[in-house]
C-alpha cells in the first residue's frame, strides 16, 4: 500500500478553521530584481546548493540511538526499544536512516519546516516514517484549539493530475519547525533571504549573457553605403565572432565596411562579478 493510499484511508478530523500557515513567502513580496525566487529555484546557486548539501549531509551522518534512563538517574542505549531499528537503521522500507534525516534537513533548510508522515499499526506502535513536501502543508487550529495539519497530495496520474487535501492530526505528523513568527511553524530561510538570492541570480544571467557575446556590450559595423540585408549581416557576424570561443579571431570585413567597437565601462564590466559580493 503506497503512502497517498494510506495518508487517504486514514486522515481524522475534518478541519474548521486554518489559522497558520507553513510559508511566510507572501509577507516578504516579490524581489526587488524582478526575477521570482522559489526555494527549488534558489538550489541553482551554488553557494545556496553547497550550504544546504553540507548540513543536511553532516546531520544525516550523525550518530542517532536510542536510550533509556537508569534507575541511578543516567542513560544507556537501549537497542531492544522498538523505535531503535526505525530511527537508526530504517525509518521505511524505501529510505536508510541517513537519507531520512538527510531529507527532513534538506526541508528544514530550505522550507522552514520538516514533516514526516506517522504511521502506526492496529496496536498504535509507530512502524514507519515518511517525508512530506513542506510546500504542500499547513497548519491550522480547529474549533476544540487543536492543532492539525493539512497536507495537499496529488494522484499519480498524468497528466491529468487531481489534487486533494487530506487532514492529519497533530499525533500522526512529526513537525520540525525552523525559526519563525509564532513558535509553531518557521519561515522559509529563501523567503528571508529574496532579495539577495535574486539578485545573484541575475548577475548570473548577466555575466553568462555577457560572455556569451564575446565579453563586450558589441559593437557597429558601418558600411559605406546602404546594406541590402542587415540581418543577414548581423548573423553572419554572431555567428563568426560571438560568445566567448569566438574571441580574438582576425575579422575579414566585406568590402568597404568598417566596425566600429563600443568600449565596456567600469559599470558594465563590474555587473557579472557582483554576485561574489553576494555570497
Amino acid at each position: 500500500m503506497g503512502l497517498n493510499t494510506w495518508i487517504r484511508n486514514n486522515a481524522t478530523h475534518k478541519a474548521t478553521d486554518q489559522t497558520l500557515g507553513s510559508s511566510y513567502s507572501f509577507l516578504i513580496g516579490p524581489a526587488s530584481s524582478g526575477r521570482a525566487v522559489t526555494e527549488r529555484s534558489a538550489m541553482q546557486m551554488t553557494a545556496v546548493y553547497s550550504c544546504v548539501r553540507i548540513l543536511a549531509e553532516a546531520i544525516g551522518g550523525l550518530p542517532l540511538h536510542v536510550y533509556r534512563v537508569r534507575a541511578d538517574g543516567g542513560k544507556e542505549k537501549a537497542p531492544d526499544h522498538p523505535l531503535y531499528r526505525l530511527l537508526h537503521d530504517e525509518p521505511n522500507p524505501e529510505m536508510t536512516s541517513f537519507v531520512f534525516r538527510e531529507t527532513l534537513m534538506t526541508y528544514l533548510l530550505l522550507w522552514g519546516n520538516a514533516y514526516a508522515q506517522v504511521i502506526r499499526n492496529g496496536r498504535g506502535e509507530v512502524i514507519g516514517l515518511y517525508p512530506l513536501m513542506p510546500n504542500r502543508m499547513a497548519v491550522g487550529r480547529d474549533s476544540a484549539g487543536r492543532l492539525y495539519c493539512e497536507y495537499q497530495r496529488t494522484t499519480d496520474e498524468p497528466p491529468n493530475a487531481q489534487y486533494e487535501r487530506v487532514v492529519l492530526s497533530s499525533s500522526e505528523v512529526l513537525h520540525i519547525p525552523g525559526l519563525g513568527f509564532d513558535g509553531l511553524v518557521g519561515y522559509s530561510p529563501i523567503a528571508m533571504a529574496t532579495n539577495a538570492i535574486s539578485m545573484a541570480q541575475a548577475c548570473e544571467d548577466y555575466g553568462g549573457s555577457f560572455f556569451a557575446n564575446g565579453a563586450a556590450p558589441g559593437g557597429v559595423l558601418e558600411p559605406p553605403g546602404v546594406i541590402s540585408d542587415p540581418a543577414r549581416v548581423r548573423e553572419s557576424w554572431t555567428q563568426t565572432f560571438g560568445g566567448a570561443r569566438n574571441g580574438n579571431k582576425i575579422a575579414v570585413l566585406e568590402e568597404g565596411m568598417k566596425y566600429t567597437p563600443i568600449s565596456v565601462e567600469g559599470s558594465g564590466f563590474f555587473g557579472p562579478f557582483v554576485v561574489r559580493g553576494l555570497f
